[in-house]
């Protein structure tokens, strides 16, 4: 297990047209088991989920996302194939429904590289939005 420096940039668009971005710079854990590489950070006051902790499996053109902690989750980007998970808050929970339209992973076994992806999120058949997120190792 090796510590990294995580730069994530997450830029929410709604049907609206508006734009949020949240941008954070946290340390985590780089590691390769299996054929697969992990990152695992702890969410800070930032992204709305502190307490939580996020695990990011990276394997082929597959990204699995757990949350654990103040929210729960657990999402699957996958080039052009539909998700749909369970999303567990503190306010209740909700139906999520997920549409990655592009994955890039660039790491090496080093701990270095990048994540982007671009994704259509749906909450319980109603709150939509087009988001990206880029994640940086070092």
């Amino acid at each position: 297990m090796k510590d990294v420096v995580l730069k994530i940039k997450g830029i929410q668009k709604n049907l609206d047209g508006e734009d949020n971005t949240i941008e954070l710079i946290t340390e985590g854990k780089f590691y390769k088991k299996n054929g697969a590489y992990y990152l695992v950070y702890e969410e800070s006051e930032i992204s709305g989920m502190e307490g939580s902790t996020t695990t990011l499996r990276i394997q082929d053109d597959k990204i699995l996302m757990k949350r654990f902690g103040t929210s729960n989750s657990k999402l699957i980007f996958e080039k052009n194939k539909r998700h749909k998970t369970s999303y567990h808050t503190q306010y209740g929970d909700f139906d999520m429904e997920v549409m990655t339209n592009k994955i890039e992973v660039d790491i090496s076994d080093l701990g270095k590289g990048s994540i982007k992806l671009s994704y259509r999120l749906v909450i319980s058949n109603a709150v939509e939005s087009n988001n990206q997120l880029t994640i940086d190792i070092s």
